[in-house]
């Protein structure tokens, strides 16, 4: 494998990393401060309001962990498969 594939596969994984990073981050913010503390005896609309955002903020929450993780998985897995064809080299 040329140097240029290396870095370009090394790019796509650490990509993927930083975007379950941002999308985990995204969710972090629907769970915490959009959705927050639920009020005390609100109307119908609030609830409704606040089930949205907190539903919101756990998918992205756990799509981001999955994206994360699985771009993690990847970035071992290339880099141990680098590592097997630089010592048969």
């Amino acid at each position: 494998m040329n140097d240029k594939t290396r870095d370009r596969l090394c790019q796509i994984v650490n990509s993927v990393i930083i975007a379950g990073l941002i999308v985990f981050v995204i969710g972090l913010y629907y769970w915490i401060v959009k959705a927050g503390i639920p009020y005390q005896d609100p109307p119908l609309e609030l609830q409704i309001q606040y089930a949205v955002n907190q539903s919101i903020g756990e998918i992205l929450l756990g799509k981001g962990f999955a994206i994360t993780m699985c771009g993690g998985i990847a970035r071992l897995l290339l880099r141990l498969i680098l590592k097997k064809l630089k010592r048969n080299n």
